[in-house]
């Protein structure tokens, strides 16, 4: 399974993968539309949070919309989506989102289009092993 991977120690605060996921997804520069959030409480190094595919969001989902595929990503299936937003509170990452706009949430599926223009190459897709 590809999994997005995210090296505090080397991320520099540039919100250039925000602005690459919102652009790509959503056709505009907008990071409250992002699947990956960089977060800065000034204590330390900068902390990504995206989708890590744990598929703990599945069960909770009252239509079935949120479903794992056979590469092991997690989808939301939009026509299935009622707007509950139960994922959304129930993500033990936070990494699932909504925007006012949208009437249904929004992950990372790691489709790694923010990896190539990091400028400091703080992310990366792994293949991690699915368990069976």
């Amino acid at each position: 399974m590809k999994v997005l991977s995210h090296d505090p120690e080397l991320c520099v605060g540039c919100y250039t993968c925000e602005e690459v996921c919102s652009e790509t997804w959503f056709k505009l520069v907008d990071r409250s539309r992002s699947s990956i959030r960089i977060h800065d409480d000034g204590s330390g190094p900068l902390r990504a949070v995206f989708c890590v595919q744990c598929g703990e969001c599945i069960a909770v989902c009252p239509t079935e919309a949120i479903s794992q595929d056979r590469r092991g990503i997690v989808r939301v299936r939009k026509k299935l989506c009622v707007g509950c937003m139960s994922c959304v509170g129930f993500c033990p990452y936070d990494a699932m989102f909504y925007h006012e706009d949208q009437t249904e949430p929004y992950k990372c599926v790691a489709c790694g289009k923010c990896v190539d223009p990091c400028p400091a190459d703080a992310l990366a897709i792994l293949d991690e092993q699915v368990a069976q």
